[in-house]
C-alpha cells in the first residue's frame, strides 16, 4: 500500500509520496510483556533491503512491561495544583490561547476531570516537575493504548531496542532494514539545523529531555513533527524526521488511529454518550466526589485489553524508497 492511496495533507507530504511507498504492519494489541513477533514476522516476510521499519513507541513500551496504573498514586497538593489550576484553568484560558496551541489541546484542556490530579502525580514522581509542568502529553506518557487506568510511559532504551530488532532481522533474512521507533510528540528547530524536544530521550542530534520548558520554546520555534527515539543506524536528524512524519501522516489516515485518550473512547463509544459523560463531569458539582478513583466512573476505565484487542492496530510500518 503506497501513500498515494490516500488523501494529502500537504504538498510536501505528496512530494514524499513521489519518492516512497508505505507497507503496514496490522497486528493485535501487542501486551505487557509480549514479545514482538507481532511485528516482526511480517516483516520478515514483506520486507526488502533498506527498507525503513517505523514502529511506534507505545507497543515496544508495553511489551516491556512499562505499564503504571494511575490508581497507585495518591495526589499531592502540587499535584492538584498542577492539574486543576495549573493545566486546566492557566492553560486552558490563559497561557494556551495566548500562545495559540491547538485548540483541541485548549477544548481538551477546559475539560479535565478531577481524575487529572492522579495523573499529575504519576509524572511527578515519575519524570519530576520538569515534565510535570506541562499542561499535556507529559514526558511522552500515553494514556491511549493502555487498558482501564493504565498509562505507558517510553520505552527503555528504545536505540538498544531498534539496532536488536534490525539485527534479527539481518540474522533471518540477510536484509539491512533501517528500524526507527518514533513518539508523536513535537520535535522543534531553532534556526536551520538546532533540533529539541520536550521528550526526555531522541535520537542523536535532538536536545531532549527539556520538559515544560521544551514545550514553552516550541510555541515560539518550528514544530517539524514527530520524535525520533531510537535507531538502528546512523541518521541525519533531517533523515530520521522526514521518514517519522511520512508515517504519522500516514497513521493519521487510519479509521481506528488512537493518537488521544479521546480518540480511543471514539473508537469504542457512543459519540453521545461521550457527551453526556462529558459534560456531567465539568458542570456537576458532583463530578468532584464520583470521581475520586482515577477514571473509575467514567467510559476510559472500561477501556479492556479484549477491546483493545478487538479492533486492527497498525504499530509500524515499512517505508520504501521507490
Amino acid at each position: 500500500m503506497s501513500i498515494k492511496n490516500y488523501q494529502y495533507d500537504s504538498l510536501e507530504e505528496k512530494f514524499y509520496s513521489d519518492e516512497y511507498e508505505i507497507i503496514p504492519i496490522e497486528t493485535g494489541y501487542i501486551t505487557c510483556n509480549d514479545d514482538l513477533n507481532q511485528i516482526i514476522l511480517p516483516v520478515i516476510e514483506l520486507s526488502k533491503n533498506n527498507d525503513y521499519l517505523v514502529i511506534a513507541e507505545t507497543p515496544i513500551a508495553v511489551s516491556q512491561g512499562r505499564l503504571l496504573d494511575e490508581t497507585d498514586f495518591k495526589p499531592s497538593l502540587m499535584a492538584k495544583f498542577l492539574g486543576l489550576v495549573w493545566s486546566k484553568y492557566l492553560w486552558g484560558y490563559f497561557f494556551g490561547p495566548l500562545l495559540r496551541i491547538k485548540k483541541r489541546t485548549i477544548k481538551n484542556l477546559r475539560h479535565l476531570p478531577y481524575e487529572v490530579v492522579y495523573h499529575k502525580e504519576l509524572v511527578l514522581e515519575t519524570y519530576g516537575l520538569k515534565h510535570a509542568l506541562k499542561p499535556a502529553s507529559e514526558a511522552g506518557i500515553d494514556l491511549s493504548n493502555a487498558p482501564g487506568t493504565y498509562v505507558s510511559l517510553l520505552p527503555k532504551n528504545p536505540q538498544k531496542v531498534a539496532k536488536n530488532i534490525s539485527q534479527f532481522i539481518f540474522d533471518k533474512t540477510g536484509r539491512d532494514i533501517r528500524v526507527l521507533i518514533v513518539d508523536t510528540d513535537a520535535t522543534y528547530r531553532r534556526g536551520k539545523n538546532k533540533y529539541f524536544t520536550g521528550l526526555p530521550i531522541a535520537i542523536e542530534g535532538i536536545k531532549s529531555n527539556m520538559g515544560f520548558w521544551g514545550y514553552v520554546l516550541g510555541q515560539i520555534y518550528e514544530n517539524v513533527g514527530s520524535t525520533p527515539l531510537g535507531s538502528s543506524h546512523k541518521i541525519s536528524v533531517e533523515e530520521a524526521l522526514k521518514i517519522a512524519n511520512i508515517s504519522e501522516n500516514y497513521q493519521k489516515s487510519l479509521e481506528n488511529n488512537m493518537e488521544t485518550i479521546y480518540q480511543m473512547k471514539k473508537n469504542f463509544l457512543r459519540e453521545d454518550k461521550y457527551n453526556e459523560i462529558s459534560n456531567e463531569n465539568n458542570n456537576s458539582e458532583n463530578s468532584k466526589k464520583n470521581m475520586k478513583t482515577p477514571r473509575k466512573n467514567d467510559d476510559f476505565s472500561n477501556i479492556t485489553v479484549e477491546m483493545l484487542n478487538s479492533i486492527v492496530h497498525t504499530p509500524a510500518v515499512l517505508i520504501r524508497k521507490k
